[in-house]
């Protein structure tokens, strides 16, 4: 199975949105398809073996739709060919708008006194003329109208109703009515009617539902902008130096391990890893992170980042499609052109709508006629049902708002894979953190290191050294720390065998051909190690809110490191922020009680699930959302009244199950590749605050594209 996305053009509303997602899905071969009417995308999983992109854009084009694959490059910028044949659509909807516009408004004018009954001194009576009227319409219909006219045509071959049928159908209507006063006037004067014509109402019509088409056209445009923004973020040149010397060449032929010099202001024009030099570096047009960040020798850098102060030298890590700003552009894409629920249920309604619309219609002629016995009555109300039926906003609304959402999402640091999740976050009740990288900052340092004996024949340094080389074999933060340690004390490290990492409890292996172990306390009981020796350095570093883990060698207790991770600056008022907004949240850990209701106590979280292993994280998220809740307040939109819905921010590898079960995923930018596949969302900034950034986006978001919401308990429409 493969995926594609294709630039849709002739779509005019949400029911042309629905036929073209019909077209596609009676392919053979092809899975699924998203269209997206207001990003004008579409989303197809298709099976290669049994379809390609080329049959795909046939069956669009019979359709009377055009569709183009969108290119490989997703940062490849809008080339000066887009960009024209943009301005010019755009340029001659505003001419046509004027036109029908001004026209409008003369036959509007001109037909007040007729209207009224008054006489108007400045208004002439020949401007209420029929034939004068026929000649100023016409080309307002014929012209200005004329895609309305076509695409309707192009609907009826399709055996489908667009809402430009229904334009079609009301304008045409009161046109070809009119026409008949305006050459038999005589007839209608016989058979006591009065010749009236319709002319103003059929350009009327035309000219609002154009501005109405305008202004759909710049909110699409303002909506792509997000992404424009972020493909114009990149540098458009990087300096490298090959064979020994600097040469200045596009971006495009960077390739993987060059060289890559960046003086003072440059912006940096790939992802890689800095060999040489340091610098401050502004990361806030990616990440949101306002603060600059030192950089040294061996850290990694962002592409499309602003080098502030220093020069460096860095290695090209990730280039091309590759590169972390190239993935937040596609990711921005994948949800601008996905669905939330509420909209596919907009779109079941919009595909029934215009069908019932001209029933409506024509049940309402035949009504108004059978009682009133007039056919211009009945005719003014067929039209009227028409005209105001339009289903263009039902089907714009949501994705529109939509594709601002994840685009300011982006802005501001906060990537969301999918419309579902967007909508799901502003129904949360309760946010599952993890303490290690999530509440703290990741980076735990050894503060304390006691041995009982030592082994025989070696000092505490030995004894180090067997830590740090099996430790260096793992991924996990606090192996990093033993590590980190080790080499501080000059410890030289040595090879380890028959490595095992034993999820949740430690690592284990032979040093020396000793076989070492270390790991949590629950672990040492596990294996039967007795820890009394050292209860009341436990204890005490505990209670100081340090983690600690446990060393034995051949069976032996010998010895513990206290390990301290201090707590991000921002993660207690962001905490305080979530609470505010009335979510439960919660700490979930693996580390030991004592440690995490330290930490616990310090950000202000009540709720602490502690010594939890990564295959238990997801058991813990599963139980929370079975748990009953009191406050049924905005319940009626959730699946199972009794359920809680559960967010779950993480960075590990170990949280990528938890991510997974949760309803919304949340994974720190700072974090695993894993934990942020398995997330619905990704904080770049690896920041708590981005969190409240996130739901008070996610609120406006749903307040903004809300169509209906049916409050079971109090019996309202909202």
């Amino acid at each position: 199975m493969e995926n594609a996305n294709l630039k849709l053009r002739g779509m005019s509303c949400a029911s042309c949105a629905r036929s073209i997602e019909n077209v596609i899905r009676s392919v053979p071969g092809v899975s699924a398809c998203s269209v997206n009417f207001g990003a004008e995308l579409a989303t197809v999983t298709y099976n290669a073996s049994k379809t390609d992109i080329a049959a795909i854009q046939k069956a669009v084009d019979a359709a009377g739709y055009s569709a183009v694959p969108m290119q490989d490059d997703v940062l490849a910028p809008e080339d000066d060919a887009q960009k024209r044949e943009r301005l010019a659509e755009n340029q001659k909807l505003t001419r046509k708008v004027w036109v029908s516009g001004i026209i409008s408004a003369i036959l509007v004018i001109g037909s007040l006194p007729a209207m009224t009954g008054l006489e108007i001194p400045f208004i002439p009576m020949w401007l209420h003329n029929s034939w004068i009227q026929l000649v100023l319409t016409t080309p307002v219909l014929f012209w200005s109208g004329s895609s309305f006219y076509i695409n309707a045509w192009k609907a009826l071959k399709r055996h489908t109703a667009s809402m430009d049928t229904l334009v079609t159908l009301g304008t045409g209507t009161a046109y070809l009515y009119s026409l008949f006063p305006t050459f038999f006037p005589q007839w209608f004067i016989a058979q006591g009617l009065k010749p009236d014509v319709y002319y103003e109402a059929a350009s009327v019509i035309i000219a609002l539902i154009l501005l109405g088409r305008l202004l759909e056209n710049r909110a699409k445009n303002q909506t792509s902008e997000a992404i424009r923004k972020l493909i114009g973020l990149q540098a458009k040149t990087a300096r490298v130096i090959r064979n020994d010397r600097e040469v200045d060449i596009p971006i495009a032929e960077v390739v993987l391990g060059d060289i890559i010099l960046v003086r003072p202001g440059e912006k940096i024009p790939v992802d890689g890893k800095i060999v040489e030099g340091s610098s401050t570096i502004d990361e806030a047009m990616v990440t949101g992170e306002s603060v600059p960040v030192k950089k040294h020798s061996g850290d990694e850098v962002i592409g499309a980042t602003i080098n502030k102060t220093g020069s460096f030298k860095f290695r090209a890590t990730r280039v091309g499609k590759d590169t972390f700003l190239a993935q937040i552009v596609k990711l921005v894409q994948q949800a601008q052109g996905s669905k939330a629920p509420i909209q596919q249920l907009a779109d079941r309604v919009t595909g029934w709508f215009v069908p019932a619309v001209i029933v409506i219609a024509i049940a309402t002629f035949i009504i108004w006629y059978n009682v009133m016995g007039n056919v211009t009555i009945a005719l003014i109300t067929t039209v009227s049902v028409l005209i105001i039926a339009c289903p263009c906003a039902l089907g714009l609304a949501t994705p529109t708002s939509i594709m601002v959402g994840t685009g300011k999402g982006a802005e501001n640091g906060i990537l969301i894979k999918g419309a579902e999740s967007l909508e799901m976050a502003h129904k949360l009740q309760a946010i599952v953190l993890d303490k290690t990288g999530t509440i703290t900052q990741g980076k735990p340092t050894v503060t304390d290191f006691a041995s009982v004996n030592g082994i025989a024949n070696r000092n505490e340094l030995n004894l180090l050294c067997l830590a740090a080389s099996i430790e260096r074999n793992s991924e996990h933060p606090l192996a990093e720390a033993v590590v980190r340690y080790a080499k501080s004390q000059e410890v030289e490290l040595t090879d380890a065998k028959e490595f095992e990492a034993i999820a949740g409890s430690g690592v284990q292996g032979y040093v020396w051909d000793r076989w070492v172990q270390i790991g949590t306390h629950r672990w040492m009981n596990e294996l039967g190690i007795d820890t009394s020796a050292l209860h009341k350095d436990r204890e005490r570093l505990e209670y100081l809110g340090k983690t600690v883990i446990w060393m034995a060698v051949d069976g032996i207790l010998e010895g513990i490191v206290g390990i301290s991770d201090a707590v991000k600056p921002s993660s207690a008022q962001a905490i305080r922020a979530l609470q505010k907004m009335g979510l439960e949240v919660i700490m979930l850990t693996g580390d030991n009680r004592r440690t995490a209701e330290t930490i616990a106590r310090e950000v202000g979280i009540k709720r602490v699930f502690a010594e939890v292993r990564p295959d238990q994280k997801a058991s813990v998220i599963a139980s929370l959302q079975n748990e009953e809740q009191g406050d049924r307040k905005n319940q009626s939109k959730i699946q199972n009244p009794k359920s809680k819905i559960v967010a779950m921010v993480g960075d590990g590898i170990n949280d990528a199950p938890a991510l997974a079960q949760a309803d919304v995923g949340m994974a720190i930018g700072t974090g695993t590749d894993v934990a942020i596949a398995a997330s619905d969302i990704t904080l770049i900034s690896g920041d708590l605050q981005g969190q409240e950034t996130l739901l008070a986006c996610m609120r406006q978001v749903l307040i903004d594209h809300a169509l209906f919401t049916f409050d079971v308990e109090n019996i309202s429409l909202k």
